[in-house]
């Protein structure tokens, strides 16, 4: 079975400080099977750990690193996410006070009845009101 990544997942598996033991075993696997993302979440990815080379938390070469260690993982963006769900995403983010941001991996978790993977409360929470399944802390 597959699951939705969601990027606080991502950054906490990076951050060694932050990885726990819920985050190791979703990555343990996403190793073993896919992880399904919506085509921001690279941006999202990407983002953090630049601000966080801003912030002198690390160094360019930490991001670079990290940033290639994500791409030999099995990771697949949505496709239909962006064409055909957008709507959805919206209609999720309206009845759970989500942005729809946060909205696009609930929605696609729903639509291809998989766990969503993250550590954002309000995304579980949301995430519990429509039934899904959650991995992650």
């Amino acid at each position: 079975m597959s699951l939705v990544l969601d990027s606080s997942v991502a950054l906490a598996w990076i951050y060694a400080d932050e990885a726990t033991e819920a985050v190791l075993n979703v990555f343990e696997r996403v190793h073993r099977e896919v992880a399904w993302i919506p085509a921001l979440w690279r941006w999202e990815v990407a983002n953090a750990l630049q601000m966080n080379v801003r912030r002198e938390r690390h160094g360019a070469a930490f991001r670079d690193e990290a940033l290639s260690n994500l791409a030999c993982l099995p990771i697949k963006v949505d496709a239909r996410a962006e064409p055909e769900a957008w709507l959805g995403a919206l209609v999720i983010a309206e009845r759970h006070g989500l942005t729809v941001y946060d909205a696009s991996y609930l929605e696609i978790a729903l639509r291809l009845k998989i766990p969503l993977a993250t550590l954002d409360r309000e995304l579980r929470t949301a995430a519990k009101g429509e039934g899904v399944e959650l991995l992650g802390m």
